[in-house]
């Protein structure tokens, strides 16, 4: 599969190619050019063409564009999906959710398209002053391989209703759905060159395209490192900035709960996507005085969870998506088995044997007895495994679900109002769900603190972020 520059499909320059393997057998699926700085200079060369037929389009224009590629992804959502978990992993259910995800994105910013409207400030006897939003110009956004179509819309949605064209790097391991969404979102009316799409290695395309002079905005998701190394560079030339760098979410249950909803809460919290999820939940926080049933419930339902390659029925988690992940998540727990810092309840393992042998599967584990300060706790864990530790009361479970350097997302379960006022207001995060975890529509703001990132996407909030105020001050 090709790139796409100028609304066409490109080849590299340099005729490098790189492979796309399927994660749970190991067979190479595709090949995609392994692209370049000069390859990053032509996408960069064509979105500022672009640019300047796009900011004029009326932002009710954009967003019609923008309901017709909906559209036309709804038409195509089964074979997007199943493209989508090939490349990725996931079970085709939760492709399935994903692909319409990006498709409801769409819509929503089409939603509020008629919306971008100016305001007028009167000041009286020193005039009038008209305020609008302005875009910012050529913006660059780099996708990961854990969500890479959900991601794909937050940063495309907001980008392209602004008025920005957009240069996009994806993920090399999973690069196909995205190329397959920008042709499609070409065939539904983009002027050729509003969006971009280079593939390649970080070095090789990621750091041109945050270097480049020309590109205004730089929207990343990712790891932390390279989250700060992306942040570094764009400060040097001014470049605004949204990093999403994951975080290590916290949920904690009280002793006021419905523990059947919070057991499913949980699984489903952790487990989803084999745990490679930005909000998963990643730290589980159970009162004392309910733990005993909870972990008897919540092993169960994990031991029955189904594994395998998730083109096939049934299956309730795939493989991790590449084998340095895998090596992370083992390395982990060799760690915590040499060190005793937990109890592995169940899991613990490497599924390497039979239907498994070719793919990157791995146990879904509990531990308990978890040490504080073990890597389980302070790292975050972007894999299929999840640390319970007990508490005796909300202010020791706000205290260590504080005890991080991440902030993206936590989770408080509890029947009470007064518990849910406290944990919003004392847990430091940027989102907080009550009695459920990982839901984020495209109507809310989403996005962290402290080392989980900086900015926001989604919502209205992510126009913001995408553009720029321009005062006309009216001297009557």
């Amino acid at each position: 599969m090709l790139m796409r520059i100028g609304g066409k499909e490109s080849p590299s320059l340099d005729d490098a190619w790189t492979e796309v393997k399927n994660p749970a057998t190991g067979e190479v699926i595709d090949r995609i050019p392994a692209g370049s700085a000069d390859d990053v200079a032509r996408a960069v060369d064509a979105a500022e063409t672009a640019f300047r037929a796009w900011k004029k389009k009326t932002p009710r224009d954009r967003g019609m564009i923008l309901f017709h590629a909906a559209e036309n992804v709804r038409k195509q959502h089964t074979d997007l999906a199943a493209l989508l978990t090939t490349e990725q992993g996931k079970p085709l259910a939760e492709a399935i959710d994903e692909v319409r995800g990006f498709a409801n994105i769409l819509e929503f910013y089409a939603g509020i398209s008629a919306q971008q409207q100016g305001e007028m400030i009167r000041l009286g006897a020193a005039g009038d002053c008209l305020v609008t939003r302005e875009p910012l110009g050529v913006c660059g956004a780099i996708i990961p391989w854990n969500m890479p179509v959900l991601i794909m819309g937050w940063k495309v949605g907001p980008a392209l209703l602004a008025g920005n064209t957009l240069v996009l790097k994806p993920a090399s391991t999973t690069p196909l759905t995205n190329l397959r969404l920008g042709k499609i979102l070409d065939e539904s009316g983009l002027l050729p060159g509003v969006l971009n799409i280079v593939t390649g290695s970080g070095e090789s395309v990621g750091e041109p395209l945050v270097k480049h002079p020309s590109v205004r905005k730089i929207s990343f998701t990712g790891n932390v490192t390279t989250g700060l190394r992306i942040r570094d560079l764009a400060h040097q030339g001014l470049k605004v900035i949204t990093l999403e760098l994951g975080g290590s979410d916290p949920m904690i249950v009280m002793n006021d709960a419905d523990i059947d909803k919070a057991v499913d809460g949980a699984v489903r919290g952790r487990f989803y996507n084999a745990g490679q999820t930005c909000t998963a939940v990643k730290r589980l926080y159970l009162h004392e005085s309910i733990a005993e049933p909870f972990i008897r419930k919540m092993k169960e339902r994990v031991e029955s969870l189904r594994i395998g390659n998730g083109l096939m029925p049934a299956i309730d988690m795939g493989p991790m998506n590449n084998a340095i992940q895998r090596e992370q998540i083992a390395g982990m727990l060799d760690e915590t088995r040499d060190k005793n810092n937990g109890t592995i309840l169940t899991g613990g393992c490497t599924l390497q044997e039979g239907t498994y042998k070719q793919g990157y599967f791995y146990q879904p584990t509990l531990v308990t007895d978890v040490v504080p300060g073990s890597r389980l706790v302070t790292d975050e864990l972007f894999g299929p495994v999840l640390p319970v530790m007990t508490v005796p009361d909300l202010e020791t479970a706000i205290r260590e679900a504080n005890n991080t350097r991440f902030g993206l997302g936590a989770s408080i379960w509890t029947s009470n109002l007064a518990t849910t006022r406290r944990a919003f207001d004392e847990i430091r995060a940027g989102i907080i769900w009550v009695n459920r975890h990982l839901t984020v529509p495209p109507e809310v703001p989403f996005g962290g603190t402290n080392e989980s990132g900086i900015g926001r996407e989604n919502g209205h909030h992510a126009l913001d972020q995408y553009s720029e105020t321009k005062t006309l001050f009216l001297g009557w």
